[in-house]
């Protein structure tokens, strides 16, 4: 069905998006660690959303959640907040 969101899936949203947490945490520009501190905050609580959903197998809050939180790091990328440049796990310019 074309209306359902598979576990699998899920997972490999949660790879990517634990794995980009894990390098911007590693790559704050000086000067701009009050606003990296509220991203990677706001992102890993969604993070934990999108566990706690996928935990009660609602894989739908999940990918919900767990864009939620890439979209908080994507946005701290593209302000120039971190320096990244992963276009595989970023949206990069």
């Amino acid at each position: 069905m074309q209306n359902q969101i598979s576990e699998l899936k899920v997972k490999k949203y949660f790879k990517v998006t634990e794995t980009s947490l894990e390098k911007i945490r590693k790559s704050i520009i000086k000067g701009k660690e009050k606003e990296a501190k509220e991203i990677i905050e706001m992102s890993s609580n969604y993070v934990n959303d999108a566990h706690y959903f996928y935990n009660n197998k609602d894989y739908i809050n999940a990918f919900a959640a767990i864009n939620y939180a890439h979209g908080w790091i994507d946005s701290g990328v593209r302000l120039g907040i971190f320096n990244v440049k992963d276009s595989k796990l970023f949206t990069v310019k």
